[in-house]
């Protein structure tokens, strides 16, 4: 009997573990990730699109679950978005466009105060290549700030929670980037 219960344990933790993760548009997008030695559960993803391309595939990683897009955007705690490119449409150049555009929504086109970081953070974009594949993670820590990741590699860190809630935002606030995304994301 006590063989049955924990074949059953076992066989219930994977399967929890298994359900937990989310597959979208062919990108598996892992139930936690780890950053800072603290783990990050997946809040919810979705595909982001434009013109009928899907372009890429992103989670939201928080350190516990939330449907509220202010809130989490004003959080100063630790969280992430991992974002896997899922087209060739995505290149350096329009993404460095994306990003100043999702910035200008976010913030009511007020981004004078965090300028000089939002070209800093166009320059890990503009870098180097995009192709199909790539993974960004873009995590926030405070009291370190937001660092960029591209497939495991950081590539900047940018203080300032300001800025955080503005990058956040770009995804989760009352006038996201693609609202259809933000529900994803959100878990809705």
């Amino acid at each position: 009997m006590n063989k049955f219960i924990a074949l059953f344990a076992l066989v219930f933790t994977f399967a929890s573990t298994v359900n937990a993760q989310r597959t979208l548009n062919g990108v598996t997008l892992p139930a936690e990730l780890s950053f800072n030695n603290q783990t990050l559960i997946l809040n919810g993803g979705g595909i982001r699109t434009k013109f009928f391309f899907k372009l890429y595939t992103a989670g939201l990683y928080l350190p516990k679950k939330s449907s509220d897009g202010n809130a989490i955007s004003k959080a100063d705690e630790i969280m992430a978005v991992r974002m896997e490119i899922t087209s060739n449409m995505i290149t350096s150049s329009n993404m460095s466009e994306a990003i100043n555009e999702g910035f200008d929504k976010s913030t009511g086109k007020n981004t004078s105060a965090i300028r000089d970081r939002i070209d800093k953070m166009l320059k890990t974009f503009s870098g180097e290549e995009i192709k199909i594949g790539d993974v960004f993670d873009i995590v926030y820590v405070p009291g370190i700030g937001t660092q960029t990741y591209k497939n495991g590699k950081l590539k900047n860190t940018l203080t300032g929670l300001d800025f955080k809630q503005a990058l956040f935002g770009i995804w989760l606030s009352n006038n996201p980037v693609e609202s259809n995304l933000k529900k994803g994301m959100l878990g809705q």
